[in-house]
């Protein structure tokens, strides 16, 4: 009994220690037009990520995720949270500005992925008109 009290306690701590984040979806914001603030997060392997519609016509989809993570897609003008289970970096757009470079990084734990991360970086950066470098720059913080 006193070992199964613990072990609740224990998974009851843990479950609180779970950070939740919140990333802003804006026209305008510190990092230029067209970006997610912050545009790198570093998470815990189970915290939460808010992404708030802090402004109109913008949605967030993964582009890179680690392996054995889902995919994720929210939908336009509403906020989407997304629970971080899976070490690795996770790469994301907004759809419809994509080619503005409005895109961002959460590493969650390691970057276990970093290569296939890079990849997609590299794939974002190539078709975009506006903002170039932008991406490449939030990569560099990922360690």
């Amino acid at each position: 009994m006193k070992y199964l009290l613990a072990a609740l306690m224990m998974g009851a701590s843990l479950a609180a220690s779970a950070a939740n984040h919140e990333i802003k979806m804006l026209n305008a914001g510190k990092d230029g037009t067209m970006v997610f603030e912050p545009g790198v997060l570093k998470a815990a392997p189970g915290d939460t990520v808010t992404f708030k519609a802090a402004s109109a016509g913008h949605f967030v989809q993964s582009k890179a995720v680690p392996n054995g993570a889902k995919d994720f897609t929210s939908e336009e003008d509403e906020n989407f949270t997304v629970k971080l289970d899976k070490e690795g970096v996770y790469v994301y757009i907004c759809p419809p500005h994509r080619t503005m470079n409005m895109a961002g990084i959460i590493q969650v734990g390691k970057a276990v992925n970093r290569v296939e991360a890079e990849a997609a970086v590299a794939e974002l950066e190539k078709r975009a008109t506006v903002n170039q470098g932008r991406l490449k720059t939030y990569l560099q913080q990922i360690k």
